[in-house]
C-alpha cells in the first residue's frame, strides 16, 4: 500500500472506530509500517486539516471527530478533478490554505476506487504559468485571519509608483477580479476607505487591538459604474 492509500485508509479506519481511541502500534500492525511512519502519518493528516486527536499515555490513541468530518461521498473522478481545477484558482487568495485541506477533506471521503481514479485523471491535467517567484506564503494567511477576528493589521504596501509605505489599516473585505485580489479597508494614514492589491503587500503583521464595525456597503462607493459588486454564495 502506498502512502497516498494508506492516508485514505487511516482516515476510514477511524472514521468507522469513532468515538473509540486507536492505538499507533495496532494501526502500524494493520498496515505493516512501523509505529513512527503512523505517527508521521497523523502528523501529515493533522496539518492538512483531518480533525484528529491524540492521547497520550495508559490506554490513549488516536480517535476522530465524525461530527467535523464528512461522510462518504458519491463524487464522481470527474467531478471531483473539476473541483480539483476550481480550488487550484484560489491560488495567491487569502483562502489558498484552505482550498488546499477542503480538497484533501474531500478526496478522503471518496471511496478508494474512485479517489484513486481521480487522481489518475488528474494527472492528464495541466496549468502553464509563469516562471515567477511566489510571493510569501503568509501575508495572504495573515490578511485572511485579520478578516476573520476583525483584528487591525500593519501592512508594508508598494504602490503602483513602487513607493512603499508602512500603514496601520481595519480590513473589511475581500474583493476579486480578472486582476487578482484585493482587500478594501480602513487606511488609518490616509483617514479614509482604500483598496490594496494582495500582492503588493510585502508583509502583513496582526496587532491586538479589534477593528470597529464598518459597513461593507460603504466601502465599495466608488467603484467604476460598468461593474457591480457581488457578495460570494453558497448555491
Amino acid at each position: 500500500m502506498n502512502r497516498t492509500d494508506r492516508l485514505y485508509a487511516l482516515v476510514e479506519e477511524l472514521r468507522a472506530r469513532a468515538p473509540r481511541r486507536v492505538r499507533a502500534r495496532e494501526l502500524a500492525a494493520r498496515y505493516e509500517v512501523s509505529v513512527r511512519t503512523i505517527e508521521r502519518d497523523i502528523g501529515a493528516l493533522q496539518q492538512a486539516g483531518v480533525p484528529i486527536f491524540a492521547d497520550v499515555g495508559r490506554g490513549g490513541g488516536y480517535t476522530l471527530d465524525k461530527s467535523r468530518t464528512l461522510p462518504p461521498l458519491n463524487f464522481t473522478p470527474a467531478e471531483a478533478v473539476a473541483l480539483a481545477i476550481t480550488l487550484s484558482r484560489a491560488g495567491g487568495s487569502p483562502y489558498s490554505r484552505a482550498a488546499r485541506t477542503a480538497l484533501h477533506k474531500i478526496v478522503a471521503a471518496m471511496s478508494a476506487a474512485d479517489s484513486a481514479s481521480a487522481r489518475e485523471l488528474a494527472q492528464r491535467v495541466r496549468f502553464l504559468t509563469p516562471a515567477e517567484k511566489d510571493d510569501p506564503a503568509s501575508v495572504p494567511a495573515v490578511l485572511e485571519e485579520a478578516i476573520r477576528t476583525r483584528r487591525v493589521v500593519r501592512l508594508t504596501y508598494v504602490d503602483r509608483t513602487g513607493t512603499e509605505t508602512e500603514r496601520d489599516v481595519e480590513p473589511v473585505t475581500f474583493t476579486a477580479t480578472s486582476n487578482g485580489w484585493y482587500l478594501t479597508a480602513w487606511c488609518r494614514m490616509r483617514g479614509g476607505s482604500r483598496i490594496f492589491r494582495t500582492d503588493r503587500v510585502r508583509r502583513a503583521a496582526l496587532l491586538e487591538e479589534t477593528a470597529p464595525e464598518r459597513p461593507v456597503e460603504a466601502m465599495h462607493d466608488d467603484i467604476p459604474s460598468d461593474y457591480t459588486v457581488r457578495p460570494l454564495e453558497f448555491i
